[in-house]
C-alpha cells in the first residue's frame, strides 16, 4: 500500500499568502504513486455502473484518462470556450470575481448516459458544480464525483448536491 499523501508537497502562501497549495506534482512524477492514485480513485465508486468519464482541464485530465482506460469506459473531455473544434453544449457560471464557461461536444456524451466526473481536487466546488450542470443540461446522469484530494474544510461538496463526491485523500483544518 502506498501512502498518497507522502507524494503530495505542501506549498505556503501560493499562490497568494495564506494560501497552502497541496502540489500533486511529485505524485505525479513517481509511476507507483501514480499507478496506486489511479487505482485508488476506480474504487471510490467500485461496483457502479459508469458509461463515461469527464473531467474539466487540465489537471482533471491527468487522472481521467488512465481512469477511463482502467474502467473500460470513454473520457469526455470538458473545455474552456474555443478550445472545441465542433458543435458544443455550453454552460456559462459565476466566478467571484466574473465570469466563465465550460463546454462539450454536442455527442460527448449521450441522453441518460452514466457519467463519473473526475478532478484532482475539490476546494470550493465552482468548477465541478459547473461540470455537472453541463453535463445535466446534455442529458447525462451523473454517477459521482470523484477527487483524489478534498479540502475538507471549504465544503466544496455542497456545491455538487444532490451528487455524491468521494475522495482518495482528504485534507482539514490546514
Amino acid at each position: 500500500m502506498v501512502d498518497l499523501k507522502q507524494f503530495v508537497r505542501d506549498v505556503p502562501d501560493y499562490p497568494k499568502p495564506g494560501i497552502l497549495f497541496r502540489d500533486i506534482t511529485p505524485l505525479l512524477a513517481d509511476a507507483v504513486a501514480l499507478e496506486a492514485a489511479t487505482c485508488a480513485l476506480a474504487e471510490l465508486f467500485a461496483g457502479e455502473e459508469i458509461d463515461v468519464i469527464a473531467a474539466a482541464e487540465a489537471r482533471g485530465f491527468i487522472f481521467a484518462a488512465p481512469l477511463a482506460l482502467r474502467l473500460g469506459v470513454g473520457f469526455v473531455p470538458i473545455r474552456k470556450p474555443g478550445k472545441l473544434p465542433y458543435e458544443a453544449h455550453r454552460y456559462a457560471y459565476d466566478l467571484e470575481y466574473g465570469s466563465d464557461e465550460l463546454q462539450i461536444h454536442v455527442d460527448g456524451v449521450q441522453k441518460g448516459q452514466r457519467v463519473l466526473l473526475v478532478d484532482d481536487l475539490l476546494a470550493t466546488g465552482g468548477t465541478m458544480e459547473a461540470c455537472c450542470r453541463l453535463l445535466e443540461k446534455a442529458g447525462a446522469e451523473i454517477v459521482g464525483c470523484a477527487f483524489l484530494i478534498h479540502l475538507v474544510d471549504l465544503a466544496g461538496e455542497r456545491k455538487m448536491l444532490p451528487h455524491r463526491c468521494r475522495s482518495v485523500l482528504s485534507y482539514c483544518g490546514d
